[in-house]
């Protein structure tokens, strides 16, 4: 059987900044456990996990903003005890968007975490530490700030070269970034610049360029940005993947990306290029397109006199997201 080092525990609405997580664990050497990337559709999570777990060497709960969901306390209350009574590490990593005070299981207290929050002491220095019991300065390291751009996944069903928007996003060019997305995705569906975006191009955007797309901005955003990360916010508002428009959803999905502030729609010249946007605020030029070098807003007019807008067509993308399991 298939050997991993660390089992990921998280809420699924934490998942864009664990997956991450995993990939920069990967990328020291270490084999994490996560749930989509392991669990084969059609069975049961539950006896799947029951056959790998005395397979895994440690187990991290990650704690967000959003708390824990109910799979996660399922998972606390009887999977991870089986990590201690393997005498095993369970380590408590707490998200970049982790509240100053977290909650913690009283499973949990008492035990040391990993503060993704912070700088010093390193966290994933300190979260490969608790996975191995290799103490920082003797493992090499790789994080988002000094990886190599070869192990980015640039993948393309249609032969789009995303290099640029990979070195856009990993220098914080966010601005530039979001004109590229706009660029290749037009690519993507067969259209040129200047064109907008439909919602059946939507719903049939292809899988593996999709994935790429919102890889790099979940990746160099560390999981502030992306289009799975709008998805998340725009479900748990109450819309629905579906390619419908609902006012009450959109709206509140407006509100908390900070694309609508005081019940009014933002302009595109006052969107906000920087991580102290509110979480899933970018990308935002796709939902639009390009017209003689000014921002055309789906089918609302110049961003001149018109404001950033998407309607139904979040619900869209957000229906492609699901069926392609990003």
């Amino acid at each position: 059987m298939e050997q991993f080092d660390v089992f990921l525990c998280h809420n699924s609405k934490d998942k864009p900044a664990v997956i991450q997580v995993a990939q920069q664990l990967q990328e020291n050497g270490i084999k994490p456990w996560l749930d989509i990337w392991h669990l084969r559709p059609g069975f049961s999570w539950q006896d799947s996990l029951e056959e790998q777990i005395n397979e895994i060497r440690a187990a991290a709960v990650f704690v967000g903003n959003s708390g824990f969901g109910p799979w996660q306390s399922q998972e606390i209350k009887s999977f991870l005890r089986a990590f201690v009574n393997r005498k095993c590490p369970v380590i408590p990593v707490l998200l970049p968007d982790a509240p100053q005070e977290p909650k913690l299981p009283v499973f949990l207290q008492g035990l040391m975490w990993v503060d993704f929050r912070l700088q010093y002491p390193e966290p994933m220095e300190q979260l490969i530490w608790g996975i191995t019991g290799m103490k920082p300065g003797t493992h090499p390291v790789t994080t988002s700030q000094n990886q190599s751009t070869k192990t980015d996944d640039l993948s393309s069903e249609k032969g789009i070269d995303y290099s640029r928007l990979r070195d856009l996003l990993k220098a914080g060019k966010w601005k530039e970034a979001d004109k590229e997305t706009y660029r290749v995705m037009i690519q993507a569906v067969g259209k040129k610049d200047g064109d907008w975006f439909t919602s059946d191009e939507l719903l049939n955007f292809p899988c593996t360029d999709l994935c790429t797309i919102d890889r790099l901005w979940v990746r160099y955003s560390n999981g502030h940005f992306g289009f799975s990360v709008q998805k998340e916010i725009y479900l748990s508002v109450g819309g629905k993947p579906d390619g419908k428009y609902y006012q009450v959803a959109w709206n509140r999905f407006g509100d908390r990306v900070g694309w609508r502030v005081k019940s009014k729609w933002i302009y595109y010249i006052n969107v906000t290029f920087d991580t102290l946007a509110p979480k899933g605020h970018l990308p935002v030029i796709w939902w639009g397109g390009w017209f003689s070098g000014k921002v055309w807003v789906l089918d609302m007019g110049l961003f001149n006199g018109w404001v950033v807008g998407g309607s139904g067509r979040v619900s869209s993308l957000a229906s492609r997201l699901v069926k392609c399991s990003i």
